[in-house]
């Protein structure tokens, strides 16, 4: 395994976590981006940065997506 690849298998969120995230803007369900590293809002269109492990749930740090 690479250490790149490793980075992101340390780092994917918890299921149980993802099950009670939700977008801050819309209250709707989150997906899970393993490429970006991101928590998706597809009501929203906007996409949740996860840094160090820890979802940065803030509408001012999201990216459109």
């Amino acid at each position: 395994m690479t250490e790149h690849v490793a980075e992101h298998v340390a780092r994917d969120p918890d299921p149980r976590l993802l099950a009670i995230l939700v977008c801050p803007l819309t209250r709707s369900p989150l997906r899970y981006d393993r490429a970006a590293n991101e928590l998706v809002s597809d009501s929203a269109g906007l996409a949740y940065p996860i840094r160090k492990g820890i979802p940065i749930m803030m509408i001012e740090e999201a990216r459109d997506v």
